[in-house]
Protein backbone atom coordinates (compact mmCIF):
# COMPACT_ATOMS: atom_id res chain seq x y z
CA UNK A 1 0.00 0.00 0.00
CA UNK A 2 2.94 2.52 0.95
CA UNK A 3 5.11 1.69 -2.37
CA UNK A 4 1.22 2.37 -4.28
CA UNK A 5 0.51 5.59 -2.62
CA UNK A 6 4.55 6.72 -3.52
CA UNK A 7 3.79 5.79 -7.10
CA UNK A 8 0.72 8.37 -7.32
CA UNK A 9 2.49 10.77 -4.96
CA UNK A 10 5.50 11.21 -8.14
CA UNK A 11 2.61 10.95 -10.70
CA UNK A 12 1.14 14.06 -9.44
CA UNK A 13 4.65 15.55 -9.08
CA UNK A 14 5.19 14.99 -12.96
CA UNK A 15 2.12 16.25 -13.90
CA UNK A 16 2.55 19.22 -11.56
CA UNK A 17 5.86 20.23 -13.33
CA UNK A 18 4.65 19.06 -16.47
CA UNK A 19 3.34 22.37 -18.28
CA UNK A 20 0.41 23.05 -20.32
CA UNK A 21 1.53 25.48 -23.03
CA UNK A 22 -0.07 26.44 -26.38
CA UNK A 23 0.65 28.51 -29.32
CA UNK A 24 -1.62 30.75 -30.71
CA UNK A 25 -4.50 29.57 -33.55
CA UNK A 26 -6.14 32.77 -34.42
CA UNK A 27 -5.50 36.25 -35.05
CA UNK A 28 -8.36 37.74 -33.48
CA UNK A 29 -7.24 41.56 -34.68
CA UNK A 30 -4.21 43.46 -35.55
CA UNK A 31 -3.03 46.93 -36.11
CA UNK A 32 -1.37 46.31 -39.07
CA UNK A 33 0.87 43.75 -41.20
CA UNK A 34 3.00 43.67 -44.79
CA UNK A 35 0.22 41.63 -46.12
CA UNK A 36 0.68 38.46 -48.73
CA UNK A 37 1.78 35.27 -47.55
CA UNK A 38 4.92 36.53 -46.60
CA UNK A 39 5.47 38.05 -43.34
CA UNK A 40 1.43 38.20 -42.77
CA UNK A 41 -0.45 38.41 -39.73
CA UNK A 42 -1.31 34.75 -40.14
CA UNK A 43 2.82 33.91 -39.51
CA UNK A 44 2.64 34.83 -36.09
CA UNK A 45 0.88 31.33 -35.49
CA UNK A 46 1.55 27.83 -34.12
CA UNK A 47 4.77 27.25 -32.71
CA UNK A 48 8.17 29.67 -33.81
CA UNK A 49 9.74 28.77 -37.27
CA UNK A 50 12.90 31.00 -36.75
CA UNK A 51 13.78 29.65 -33.85
CA UNK A 52 16.64 28.97 -32.52
CA UNK A 53 18.21 30.01 -35.90
CA UNK A 54 16.45 33.91 -35.10
CA UNK A 55 17.39 35.91 -38.11
CA UNK A 56 14.53 37.77 -40.89
CA UNK A 57 12.11 34.98 -42.00
CA UNK A 58 9.23 35.11 -44.32
CA UNK A 59 7.30 32.77 -41.58
CA UNK A 60 7.13 35.85 -39.32
CA UNK A 61 4.63 38.94 -39.02
CA UNK A 62 6.08 42.00 -39.76
CA UNK A 63 4.03 45.04 -39.14
CA UNK A 64 4.34 48.63 -41.22
CA UNK A 65 5.42 50.23 -38.59
CA UNK A 66 8.02 47.69 -37.05
CA UNK A 67 11.01 50.48 -37.76
CA UNK A 68 9.83 52.74 -35.18
CA UNK A 69 6.21 52.75 -34.07
CA UNK A 70 3.30 51.11 -31.95
CA UNK A 71 1.56 48.01 -33.07
CA UNK A 72 -0.50 45.60 -31.62
CA UNK A 73 -1.57 42.00 -31.90
CA UNK A 74 -4.62 39.89 -30.30
CA UNK A 75 -4.71 36.28 -31.02
CA UNK A 76 -6.63 33.13 -29.33
CA UNK A 77 -6.23 29.50 -28.04
CA UNK A 78 -8.02 26.86 -28.87
CA UNK A 79 -8.41 26.19 -25.47
CA UNK A 80 -9.10 28.28 -22.17
CA UNK A 81 -6.52 27.52 -19.30
CA UNK A 82 -4.51 29.16 -16.43
CA UNK A 83 -1.68 31.51 -17.16
CA UNK A 84 1.58 32.50 -15.27
CA UNK A 85 3.78 33.12 -18.35
CA UNK A 86 3.22 34.23 -21.93
CA UNK A 87 6.33 34.04 -24.07
CA UNK A 88 6.54 36.42 -27.06
CA UNK A 89 9.22 35.00 -30.06
CA UNK A 90 11.09 37.90 -31.42
CA UNK A 91 13.70 36.58 -34.26
CA UNK A 92 14.86 40.55 -34.63
CA UNK A 93 15.93 43.51 -32.12
CA UNK A 94 13.98 41.33 -29.14
CA UNK A 95 12.70 43.93 -26.65
CA UNK A 96 9.82 45.98 -27.72
CA UNK A 97 6.66 44.28 -26.04
CA UNK A 98 5.40 46.92 -23.56
CA UNK A 99 2.04 45.38 -22.20
CA UNK A 100 0.28 42.22 -22.08
CA UNK A 101 -3.82 42.17 -21.58
CA UNK A 102 -5.60 38.51 -20.75
CA UNK A 103 -9.51 37.96 -22.01
CA UNK A 104 -11.32 35.30 -19.91
CA UNK A 105 -13.61 35.16 -22.51
CA UNK A 106 -15.65 38.09 -22.01
CA UNK A 107 -14.52 40.27 -24.55
CA UNK A 108 -12.88 42.48 -21.71
CA UNK A 109 -9.45 42.92 -21.58
CA UNK A 110 -7.40 43.49 -18.46
CA UNK A 111 -3.52 44.10 -18.09
CA UNK A 112 -1.88 41.10 -16.71
CA UNK A 113 1.69 42.13 -17.55
CA UNK A 114 3.56 45.98 -17.98
CA UNK A 115 7.37 46.55 -19.08
CA UNK A 116 9.17 48.03 -16.59
CA UNK A 117 11.84 50.80 -17.14
CA UNK A 118 14.99 48.36 -16.59
CA UNK A 119 13.38 45.65 -17.86
CA UNK A 120 15.96 43.38 -20.21
CA UNK A 121 15.14 41.03 -22.87
CA UNK A 122 17.31 37.57 -22.88
CA UNK A 123 19.20 37.69 -26.08
CA UNK A 124 18.68 34.11 -27.90
CA UNK A 125 22.71 33.38 -29.08
CA UNK A 126 22.98 29.44 -29.50
CA UNK A 127 22.35 29.14 -32.96
CA UNK A 128 23.71 32.69 -34.37
CA UNK A 129 27.40 31.97 -35.39
CA UNK A 130 29.07 35.01 -36.90
CA UNK A 131 29.75 33.52 -40.26
CA UNK A 132 25.91 32.95 -40.96
CA UNK A 133 25.94 35.37 -43.50
CA UNK A 134 24.53 33.69 -46.97
CA UNK A 135 21.17 31.99 -48.73
CA UNK A 136 20.79 30.02 -51.47
CA UNK A 137 20.21 31.51 -54.72
CA UNK A 138 18.40 29.35 -57.14
CA UNK A 139 18.91 31.00 -60.56
CA UNK A 140 22.64 29.79 -60.60
CA UNK A 141 22.38 27.23 -58.02
CA UNK A 142 25.40 29.14 -55.98
CA UNK A 143 25.72 30.17 -52.52
CA UNK A 144 25.60 34.78 -52.42
CA UNK A 145 26.76 37.19 -49.87
CA UNK A 146 23.68 38.08 -48.15
CA UNK A 147 23.33 41.22 -46.59
CA UNK A 148 24.84 41.99 -42.71
CA UNK A 149 21.47 42.70 -40.55
CA UNK A 150 21.05 43.07 -37.10
CA UNK A 151 19.79 39.84 -35.28
CA UNK A 152 19.53 40.06 -31.80
CA UNK A 153 17.15 37.01 -31.38
CA UNK A 154 15.09 36.52 -28.18
CA UNK A 155 12.13 35.68 -26.45
CA UNK A 156 10.19 37.79 -23.79
CA UNK A 157 9.57 35.93 -20.82
CA UNK A 158 6.70 37.45 -19.39
CA UNK A 159 5.77 36.25 -16.32
CA UNK A 160 2.54 37.41 -14.87
CA UNK A 161 2.42 38.94 -11.70
CA UNK A 162 -0.68 37.13 -10.42
CA UNK A 163 -1.30 33.66 -12.62
CA UNK A 164 -4.97 34.55 -14.83
CA UNK A 165 -7.20 31.97 -15.45
CA UNK A 166 -9.67 30.62 -18.09
CA UNK A 167 -7.45 32.85 -20.62
CA UNK A 168 -9.15 32.34 -24.41
CA UNK A 169 -7.16 35.52 -25.69
CA UNK A 170 -4.06 37.94 -25.26
CA UNK A 171 -3.13 41.76 -26.33
CA UNK A 172 0.52 42.19 -26.80
CA UNK A 173 1.10 45.96 -27.53
CA UNK A 174 4.43 46.48 -28.78
CA UNK A 175 6.81 49.74 -28.96
CA UNK A 176 9.19 49.38 -32.06
CA UNK A 177 11.20 52.68 -31.34
CA UNK A 178 12.53 51.12 -28.27
CA UNK A 179 15.32 49.62 -30.40
CA UNK A 180 16.83 50.60 -33.77
CA UNK A 181 16.35 48.35 -37.26
CA UNK A 182 14.15 45.67 -38.39
CA UNK A 183 11.72 43.94 -35.91
CA UNK A 184 9.67 40.54 -36.45
CA UNK A 185 7.63 38.35 -34.45
CA UNK A 186 7.69 34.72 -34.92
CA UNK A 187 5.23 33.23 -32.57
CA UNK A 188 3.24 33.91 -28.82
CA UNK A 189 3.11 31.00 -26.51
CA UNK A 190 1.38 30.90 -23.12
CA UNK A 191 1.88 28.34 -20.30
CA UNK A 192 0.87 27.55 -16.79
CA UNK A 193 4.12 27.64 -15.68
CA UNK A 194 6.83 30.22 -14.72
CA UNK A 195 9.31 27.84 -16.32
CA UNK A 196 10.78 29.72 -19.48
CA UNK A 197 9.22 27.88 -22.70
CA UNK A 198 11.81 26.26 -24.73
CA UNK A 199 11.49 25.57 -28.33
CA UNK A 200 14.13 23.41 -30.35
CA UNK A 201 14.49 22.17 -33.71
CA UNK A 202 11.70 19.72 -35.14
CA UNK A 203 14.46 16.18 -34.82
CA UNK A 204 14.60 12.96 -33.30
CA UNK A 205 17.50 11.45 -31.35
CA UNK A 206 18.15 8.74 -33.90
CA UNK A 207 19.79 11.35 -36.37
CA UNK A 208 21.65 12.83 -33.66
CA UNK A 209 23.17 10.10 -32.64
CA UNK A 210 25.04 9.91 -35.93
CA UNK A 211 28.67 9.99 -36.91
CA UNK A 212 29.26 13.47 -37.90
CA UNK A 213 29.53 14.31 -41.84
CA UNK A 214 32.64 14.14 -43.97
CA UNK A 215 33.61 15.94 -46.62
CA UNK A 216 34.44 14.35 -49.54
CA UNK A 217 37.65 16.19 -51.15
CA UNK A 218 37.80 16.29 -55.16
CA UNK A 219 40.01 19.29 -55.25
CA UNK A 220 37.84 21.98 -53.66
CA UNK A 221 35.62 22.53 -56.71
CA UNK A 222 32.20 24.68 -56.30
CA UNK A 223 30.14 21.30 -56.37
CA UNK A 224 26.62 21.41 -56.51
CA UNK A 225 23.36 18.38 -57.20
CA UNK A 226 25.13 15.18 -55.99
CA UNK A 227 23.42 11.92 -58.01
CA UNK A 228 24.73 8.38 -57.29
CA UNK A 229 23.94 5.64 -60.26
CA UNK A 230 21.73 2.88 -59.76
CA UNK A 231 24.50 0.36 -59.27
CA UNK A 232 26.47 2.53 -57.17
CA UNK A 233 29.44 2.71 -59.34
CA UNK A 234 29.57 6.17 -60.35
CA UNK A 235 28.76 9.77 -58.23
CA UNK A 236 28.17 12.46 -60.45
CA UNK A 237 28.46 16.23 -59.77
CA UNK A 238 28.46 19.55 -61.34
CA UNK A 239 31.54 21.47 -60.93
CA UNK A 240 30.68 25.07 -61.09
CA UNK A 241 32.40 27.50 -63.80
CA UNK A 242 31.79 31.15 -65.22
CA UNK A 243 28.25 31.20 -65.86
CA UNK A 244 28.79 27.40 -66.96
CA UNK A 245 28.02 23.89 -65.14
CA UNK A 246 30.33 20.81 -66.27
CA UNK A 247 28.74 17.28 -64.92
CA UNK A 248 31.39 15.04 -63.41
CA UNK A 249 31.57 11.46 -62.51
CA UNK A 250 34.16 9.29 -59.74
CA UNK A 251 34.02 5.89 -60.03
CA UNK A 252 34.03 3.81 -56.82
CA UNK A 253 37.05 1.65 -56.42
CA UNK A 254 37.23 -0.31 -53.27
CA UNK A 255 34.96 1.93 -51.60
CA UNK A 256 36.21 5.08 -52.25
CA UNK A 257 35.38 7.61 -54.74
CA UNK A 258 38.29 8.44 -56.99
CA UNK A 259 39.63 11.65 -58.55
CA UNK A 260 36.41 12.63 -60.79
CA UNK A 261 36.54 13.05 -64.32
CA UNK A 262 34.31 15.20 -67.05
CA UNK A 263 31.50 13.21 -68.01
CA UNK A 264 30.80 11.71 -71.88
CA UNK A 265 29.17 14.73 -74.50
CA UNK A 266 25.89 13.12 -74.22
CA UNK A 267 25.89 14.30 -71.06
CA UNK A 268 27.91 17.73 -71.05
CA UNK A 269 26.09 19.90 -73.68
CA UNK A 270 28.19 22.86 -74.22
CA UNK A 271 24.97 25.41 -74.55
CA UNK A 272 23.02 24.14 -71.14
CA UNK A 273 24.32 23.95 -67.27
CA UNK A 274 24.53 20.19 -66.77
CA UNK A 275 23.02 19.17 -64.08
CA UNK A 276 21.86 15.57 -63.01
CA UNK A 277 18.70 15.36 -60.27
CA UNK A 278 18.38 11.42 -60.61
CA UNK A 279 19.93 8.56 -62.63
CA UNK A 280 18.31 4.93 -62.31
CA UNK A 281 19.04 1.99 -64.60
CA UNK A 282 16.54 3.06 -67.26
CA UNK A 283 16.49 6.62 -67.65
CA UNK A 284 18.65 9.87 -66.21
CA UNK A 285 16.65 13.80 -65.01
CA UNK A 286 18.79 16.10 -66.91
CA UNK A 287 18.55 19.69 -65.68
CA UNK A 288 19.59 23.30 -67.06
CA UNK A 289 18.89 23.49 -70.18
CA UNK A 290 17.82 27.03 -71.60
CA UNK A 291 13.83 27.07 -72.84
CA UNK A 292 11.16 28.91 -74.09
CA UNK A 293 8.46 30.23 -71.94
CA UNK A 294 5.03 29.84 -72.73
CA UNK A 295 5.50 26.16 -74.26
CA UNK A 296 5.22 23.88 -71.54
CA UNK A 297 9.25 23.60 -71.78
CA UNK A 298 10.70 23.33 -68.26
CA UNK A 299 15.03 23.60 -68.87
CA UNK A 300 14.34 19.52 -67.80
CA UNK A 301 14.80 16.55 -69.94
CA UNK A 302 15.07 12.64 -70.01
CA UNK A 303 17.81 10.87 -71.45
CA UNK A 304 17.02 6.98 -71.37
CA UNK A 305 19.59 4.62 -71.31
CA UNK A 306 19.86 2.23 -74.32
CA UNK A 307 23.14 -0.42 -73.49
CA UNK A 308 25.05 2.51 -72.05
CA UNK A 309 24.29 4.58 -74.70
CA UNK A 310 21.64 8.15 -73.28
CA UNK A 311 19.10 9.44 -75.83
CA UNK A 312 17.21 12.47 -75.15
CA UNK A 313 13.38 12.61 -75.28
CA UNK A 314 13.44 16.17 -75.83
CA UNK A 315 12.34 18.84 -73.54
CA UNK A 316 10.61 17.60 -70.84
CA UNK A 317 7.05 19.49 -70.68
CA UNK A 318 4.46 20.72 -67.89
CA UNK A 319 1.13 21.56 -68.69
CA UNK A 320 0.54 25.92 -68.42
CA UNK A 321 4.73 25.28 -66.56
CA UNK A 322 4.72 28.69 -65.10
CA UNK A 323 8.10 29.73 -63.01
CA UNK A 324 9.14 32.86 -61.53
CA UNK A 325 12.79 31.76 -62.08
CA UNK A 326 14.94 30.76 -64.34
CA UNK A 327 15.93 27.27 -63.41
CA UNK A 328 14.02 24.89 -60.60
CA UNK A 329 14.60 21.80 -58.90
CA UNK A 330 13.33 19.09 -59.72
CA UNK A 331 13.00 14.24 -58.69
CA UNK A 332 11.40 11.97 -60.24
CA UNK A 333 10.03 8.53 -59.16
CA UNK A 334 11.32 5.04 -60.34
CA UNK A 335 9.34 4.80 -63.37
CA UNK A 336 9.16 8.21 -64.43
CA UNK A 337 5.48 8.55 -63.56
CA UNK A 338 5.41 11.68 -61.05
CA UNK A 339 7.85 15.06 -61.17
CA UNK A 340 8.30 16.76 -57.92
CA UNK A 341 9.93 20.18 -58.01
CA UNK A 342 10.85 22.81 -56.24
CA UNK A 343 9.43 26.32 -57.45
CA UNK A 344 8.00 29.40 -57.27
CA UNK A 345 4.56 29.70 -59.02
CA UNK A 346 1.80 31.48 -58.79
CA UNK A 347 0.32 28.80 -56.55
CA UNK A 348 2.78 29.27 -53.86
CA UNK A 349 2.54 29.22 -49.97
CA UNK A 350 5.52 32.02 -49.95
CA UNK A 351 8.50 31.71 -51.92
CA UNK A 352 9.55 28.24 -53.43
CA UNK A 353 7.09 25.29 -53.19
CA UNK A 354 7.16 21.53 -53.99
CA UNK A 355 4.87 20.59 -56.52
CA UNK A 356 4.33 17.30 -58.21
CA UNK A 357 3.13 17.00 -61.67
CA UNK A 358 1.29 13.66 -63.32
CA UNK A 359 2.65 12.37 -65.91
CA UNK A 360 -0.02 11.83 -69.02
CA UNK A 361 -0.32 9.20 -72.31
CA UNK A 362 0.92 11.51 -74.99
CA UNK A 363 4.62 11.78 -72.31
CA UNK A 364 3.67 15.30 -71.25
CA UNK A 365 2.96 16.25 -67.46
CA UNK A 366 -0.10 17.55 -66.15
CA UNK A 367 -0.98 20.83 -64.36
CA UNK A 368 1.05 20.90 -61.44
CA UNK A 369 0.13 20.78 -57.87
CA UNK A 370 0.86 21.99 -54.75
CA UNK A 371 1.82 19.68 -51.79
CA UNK A 372 -0.03 21.49 -49.48
CA UNK A 373 0.59 24.12 -46.07
CA UNK A 374 2.31 21.08 -44.39
CA UNK A 375 5.32 20.68 -46.22
CA UNK A 376 5.79 23.87 -47.65
CA UNK A 377 6.25 27.15 -45.35
CA UNK A 378 6.01 31.22 -46.38
CA UNK A 379 9.59 30.49 -47.08
CA UNK A 380 11.70 28.10 -49.67
CA UNK A 381 11.31 24.50 -50.05
CA UNK A 382 13.59 22.95 -52.54
CA UNK A 383 16.23 20.43 -53.79
CA UNK A 384 13.68 17.62 -53.32
CA UNK A 385 14.76 13.99 -53.62
CA UNK A 386 12.46 11.21 -53.91
CA UNK A 387 13.21 7.38 -52.49
CA UNK A 388 12.49 4.28 -54.42
CA UNK A 389 9.32 3.61 -52.01
CA UNK A 390 7.94 6.53 -53.48
CA UNK A 391 6.95 7.92 -50.03
CA UNK A 392 10.06 9.19 -48.10
CA UNK A 393 11.29 12.61 -49.48
CA UNK A 394 14.34 14.59 -48.43
CA UNK A 395 14.06 18.41 -49.20
CA UNK A 396 15.68 21.42 -48.10
CA UNK A 397 13.77 24.37 -46.50
CA UNK A 398 14.84 27.68 -45.17
CA UNK A 399 10.96 28.29 -43.41
CA UNK A 400 11.26 25.55 -40.27
CA UNK A 401 13.17 25.77 -37.19
CA UNK A 402 16.87 24.92 -38.08
CA UNK A 403 20.23 25.19 -37.10
CA UNK A 404 21.32 27.38 -40.17
CA UNK A 405 20.18 29.38 -43.74
CA UNK A 406 19.07 26.49 -44.89
CA UNK A 407 18.39 22.93 -43.59
CA UNK A 408 17.67 19.28 -44.96
CA UNK A 409 14.00 17.67 -44.16
CA UNK A 410 12.52 14.49 -44.49
CA UNK A 411 8.86 14.12 -45.10
CA UNK A 412 6.34 10.88 -45.97
CA UNK A 413 3.75 11.29 -48.29
CA UNK A 414 0.87 9.79 -46.36
CA UNK A 415 -1.92 9.04 -49.49
CA UNK A 416 -1.79 8.95 -53.10
CA UNK A 417 -2.80 12.53 -53.47
CA UNK A 418 0.44 13.62 -53.19
CA UNK A 419 -1.40 16.23 -51.21
CA UNK A 420 -1.04 15.07 -47.70
CA UNK A 421 2.53 15.03 -46.25
CA UNK A 422 3.52 14.31 -42.67
CA UNK A 423 5.16 16.85 -40.86
CA UNK A 424 9.14 17.98 -41.82
CA UNK A 425 11.59 16.10 -39.25
CA UNK A 426 14.83 18.29 -39.69
CA UNK A 427 17.75 15.52 -40.05
CA UNK A 428 19.77 17.06 -36.86
CA UNK A 429 22.84 18.71 -36.40
CA UNK A 430 25.09 16.15 -37.47
CA UNK A 431 24.34 16.75 -41.11
CA UNK A 432 22.63 20.24 -40.93
CA UNK A 433 25.12 23.02 -40.04
CA UNK A 434 24.75 26.34 -38.84
CA UNK A 435 25.36 27.38 -42.59
CA UNK A 436 23.64 26.38 -45.76
CA UNK A 437 23.09 22.54 -46.20
CA UNK A 438 21.14 21.44 -49.75
CA UNK A 439 20.75 19.28 -52.73
CA UNK A 440 20.42 15.62 -51.08
CA UNK A 441 20.95 12.51 -52.47
CA UNK A 442 20.53 9.38 -50.63
CA UNK A 443 22.00 6.04 -52.03
CA UNK A 444 19.96 3.46 -50.91
CA UNK A 445 22.73 0.93 -51.16
CA UNK A 446 25.19 1.41 -49.67
CA UNK A 447 22.73 3.76 -46.98
CA UNK A 448 24.75 7.33 -47.43
CA UNK A 449 23.59 10.51 -47.52
CA UNK A 450 25.20 12.77 -50.09
CA UNK A 451 24.32 16.67 -50.13
CA UNK A 452 26.73 20.06 -50.15
CA UNK A 453 27.78 22.08 -47.69
CA UNK A 454 28.66 25.50 -47.59
CA UNK A 455 32.28 25.55 -46.84
CA UNK A 456 34.98 28.32 -46.59
CA UNK A 457 33.01 30.26 -48.87
CA UNK A 458 32.52 27.41 -51.44
CA UNK A 459 29.97 24.64 -51.54
CA UNK A 460 32.04 21.46 -50.85
CA UNK A 461 30.38 17.25 -50.84
CA UNK A 462 29.85 15.83 -47.90
CA UNK A 463 28.56 12.72 -47.03
CA UNK A 464 27.03 10.47 -43.55
CA UNK A 465 26.13 6.70 -43.23
CA UNK A 466 22.79 6.96 -42.23
CA UNK A 467 20.92 3.41 -41.87
CA UNK A 468 17.18 3.39 -43.67
CA UNK A 469 15.59 2.30 -40.89
CA UNK A 470 16.44 5.56 -39.13
CA UNK A 471 15.81 7.79 -41.60
CA UNK A 472 12.23 6.19 -41.48
CA UNK A 473 12.01 7.23 -37.82
CA UNK A 474 9.55 9.60 -36.42
CA UNK A 475 9.83 10.30 -33.02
Amino acid sequence: MGKKLLFISLLSVVFMQAQQIQWASKAIKYSSDLGGKQNGIKRILGRPDAFPQGGSSPNAWTPKNALGGSEYVIVGFENPQTIKQVAIFENLNAGCAMRILTDNGSGKFETAWARKPDKKTSYYSASMPADRKYYYNRKRRKIQAAPDVAVNAGIEYAILDNPVSNVAAVKVEFNFALLPGQKQIDAIGISDSVEPIVVGVNTISAFENLQTAQMIDFGNPAISNPVVSSDGKKLYFTAEGENKGILYSSANENGKWVMPKPEIPALNDEDSYNLLEAANADFILKSGMSYNRGTGETGFEILENKEGKYFSSGPLKIVAYNNYDDTAEATINTDGSVLILGIETDLTQGGADLYFAKRKDDGTYSLLENFGKTANSAADESMPYLLSDGKTLLFCSNGFSCYGDFDIYVTTRLDDSWKKWSEPINLGSKINSAGFDGSPFYDETSEMLYFIRMTDGSNSLYSIKLPLATLAQRQ
